[in-house]
């Protein structure tokens, strides 16, 4: 079993950043891939980063260059960097061992 924490959303103007954390307990040490996903209103969730154990990354088009994941031993993180407003929506953390494990969500909202 993982259990996910996640903490760092916010309101946040255009242009601006945030960081996001998930703190992952339990059996962290079967853990292969973290990654954060989101769920705009009405949208589908889809991928946003994610790092497997070995640190290979992946970003979708929609947020490379802006955005940075990185994992240091059991907590990931999301550097968010010249936010938009369709950036805004609920960010969700992610961990895959033999099961997926999703944390609680956590809101962004980008507006001015």
């Amino acid at each position: 079993q993982v259990q996910l924490v996640e903490s760092g959303g916010g309101l946040v103007q255009p242009g601006g950043s945030l960081r996001l954390s998930c703190a992952a307990s339990g059996s962290i040490f079967s853990i292969a891939v973290m990654g954060w996903y989101r769920q705009a209103p009405g949208k589908q969730r889809e991928r946003v980063a994610t790092i497997t154990s070995s640190g290979t990354t992946f970003y979708s088009d929609a947020v490379k260059e802006r955005f940075t994941i990185s994992r240091d031993k059991n907590t990931v993180y999301l550097q968010m960097n010249g936010l938009k407003p369709e950036d805004t929506a609920v960010y969700y953390c992610k961990a895959v061992t033999a099961n997926t494990y999703w944390g609680q969500g956590t809101q962004v909202t980008v507006s001015s």
